[in-house]
């Protein structure tokens, strides 16, 4: 299996994911149809199906040509039917869909939005987790509730630690800045800064990221723990609140 991040628009990413021994093709959350299919064509691939993790337009804008061009399928979330174009394939949570050789668990993780999933490889162990969980952040909220947003968070950190997170942005520097900002004794964070400055030093994408360094680095998967609690003067507080906290105080930065 081998996943290729296509960079979109300003800061978006799309996600090739080729199955050699069933030689599937799939791409996630394509912005625009343009990257897509000068990759496929450099490569001399057919696309087969078009997985989408929410509605909005950086995430779909280029469904229609594609699957106009390749004859793919679009997957998506049921509840958004009436919000992704082409969609032909609908999905529940918990429900279970064969891409090629491998099986893919859905996770619905409203927040950001109130139809948003995730896309879980189960045997690969990787997470296509769109604008819910980004390397060292998490996305806004705009139709769902910061309980909501916890709540997926949450169904998030529960997958295996050596899980591969693959996020829908490139928002990984600026999302470091902000938890060095909280959580400035973290030596994993420090750590976990280091590699990112060099990455995009160099122009390379900070995805994948492995949930086990996200666990030890993103503040907003580390609202239960007390060195941050104590940090934001919340010491004691229930989970939900410093969550809320953290997530305002992002919003402001």
């Amino acid at each position: 299996m081998q996943i290729t991040p296509l960079p979109c628009l300003i800061d978006n990413y799309a996600y090739i994911i080729n199955d050699n021994n069933s030689k599937t093709i799939g791409v996630v959350d394509p912005s625009e149809a343009g990257p897509v299919i000068s990759f496929l064509k450099k490569n001399n691939l057919k696309l087969n199906y078009i997985l989408n993790t929410h509605h909005h337009f950086d995430h779909i804008g280029g469904n229609a040509e594609l699957k106009k061009l390749y004859k793919a399928k679009v997957i998506g979330f049921h509840g958004d039917k009436h919000r992704i174009p082409g969609i032909d394939i609908t999905l529940k949570d918990n429900e279970k869909w064969n891409f090629g050789n491998s099986i893919v668990k859905i996770l619905h993780i409203p927040g950001h939005t109130l139809g948003h999933i995730c896309f879980f490889f189960e045997k690969e162990k990787l997470a296509f987790t769109g604008d819910t969980l980004f390397s060292l952040g998490c996305g806004r909220i705009f139709e769902g509730d910061h309980k909501q947003m916890l709540i997926s968070l949450n169904k998030i950190k529960s997958l295996p630690k050596d899980t591969k997170i693959y996020c829908g942005h490139e928002y990984t520097y600026k999302n470091a800045e902000f938890c060095m900002k909280h959580d400035d004794k973290n030596l994993d964070l420090i750590k976990q800064f280091e590699k990112i400055k060099k990455l995009r030093l160099d122009n390379l994408p900070t995805v994948p990221t492995m949930l086990e360094d996200e666990l030890k680095s993103n503040i907003f998967l580390r609202c239960d723990k007390n060195e941050v609690k104590i940090k934001l003067n919340m010491k004691n507080e229930e989970d939900f609140k410093v969550f809320t906290k953290v997530r305002d105080l992002k919003d402001a930065f």
